[in-house]
């Protein structure tokens, strides 16, 4: 099948995207020191993949509390705004676009991730039994530990990390993005709170499924507000189970809610993400239409993707771009791989969290692989 539509253009928040092919945000753990800013090879590495029709940064930690993994950048200190800004510009300079995602890990965590010694926070007490987190031992080495039991967040704390958001973003933005996204997937905060299962609270936060959502909501508000509705996305996970998640009892309701309140709040994408790639391939699948029904605006599709089954995903209209993760880590030309049909290279899952420039900026393009053959 020849390709057509993942090649063609696509307008989001007013910038006019010249393919369909997303970098999803996946994060790669380089920031090395205590300010735990990008480093030049982060410029390098994302800039190498800037053929994307976007590339939405990795998972970016709003505050010092919304932490989960050792030596992830994050957004909240002029020494990392500035390395950001670093890779914006090397992104732009080569011609791309590039939107930061915006996070915060909520129970997923280790008190020794914060200088303070503070536990991880979410909707309740309710802590993981198994899930294992990236932290440094004495060496500065991470080992992988289980996460601290959480602290819920009192009703005060809740709307200091909606400022924390909007902090957040007018840094992204000063740093050069393009746009923000908020990470309302994977487990993690915003999940945490719509899951009835985690989330057993008494005040607006907690219930029914408009006050389980009220806290993304007022967030997403909130950015929009100080940074463009336009210029912000948000990432959904339905049915997903990572971090001990249970998937949702109700997710035509729940989603198709949240979808129909992003789209009266005026955003600019909605990120559909399948952590099995399953469910969002089939056709027969009610989700992905109730989505598109509630959301008419720019929606994004992840999960288990190649080029045949892009085509077929955008030509079925329920998606508009189509998100690749780990095929860009190994393909920084990915773009043009698919266009043409090529062999995809395989990743090194060793290096995917670690190993400096190893598995994150040496992968080489078909130029230079057959360059290196001949």
């Amino acid at each position: 099948m020849v390709s057509r539509k993942l090649f063609s253009r696509h307008s989001l928040g007013g910038r006019l995207l010249p393919n369909r092919v997303v970098m999803a945000p996946m994060n790669r753990n380089r920031a090395t020191d205590w300010r735990l800013a990008p480093r030049a090879i982060t410029a390098k590495y994302y800039a190498q993949r800037a053929s994307a029709g976007l590339i939405i940064a990795e998972g970016t930690p709003v505050s010092p509390q919304a932490r989960g993994c050792a030596l992830t950048p994050g957004i909240y200190s002029g020494a990392q705004v500035a390395g950001w800004r670093r890779v914006t510009k090397a992104v732009h300079h080569a011609g791309g676009r590039i939107y930061l995602q915006l996070w915060h890990v909520g129970r997923v965590g280790h008190r020794s991730l914060r200088a303070d010694g503070s536990p991880p926070v979410g909707p309740s007490a309710i802590r993981l039994l198994h899930d294992r987190v990236p932290i440094l031992n004495d060496r500065n080495e991470p080992v992988l530990v289980r996460c601290d039991p959480p602290r819920a967040l009192a009703t005060d704390e809740v709307r200091l990390i909606v400022a924390d958001f909007v902090r957040a973003a007018r840094n992204a933005i000063a740093a050069g993005f393009d746009g923000v996204e908020i990470h309302a997937a994977n487990g993690y905060l915003f999940d945490q709170f719509r899951c009835p299962y985690l989330n057993d609270r008494r005040d607006e936060y907690g219930g029914t499924t408009s006050k389980r959502w009220r806290f993304l909501l007022e967030t997403v508000q909130a950015v929009a507000e100080a940074v463009g509705g336009a210029r912000v996305g948000v990432r959904i996970s339905p049915l997903g189970s990572a971090h001990e998640m249970l998937p949702d009892p109700d997710p035509l309701v729940t989603y198709g809610y949240l979808a129909g309140r992003l789209q009266q709040l005026g955003i600019g994408h909605l990120h559909v993400y399948d952590q099995d790639g399953t469910w969002i391939h089939d056709r027969q699948g009610d989700l992905l239409p109730q989505l598109r029904a509630c959301f008419d605006r720019t929606i994004i599709l992840c999960g288990g993707f190649d080029r045949e089954r892009a085509e077929t995903a955008l030509r079925a209209g329920y998606g508009d771009l189509i998100a690749f993760g780990k095929h860009f880590i190994a393909n920084p030309d990915l773009v043009e791989r698919l266009r043409i049909g090529a062999p995809l290279a395989p990743w090194n899952s060793t290096t995917i969290y670690k190993g400096g420039a190893k598995g994150y900026i040496d992968y080489p393009t078909l130029d230079a692989a057959a360059i290196t053959a001949a």
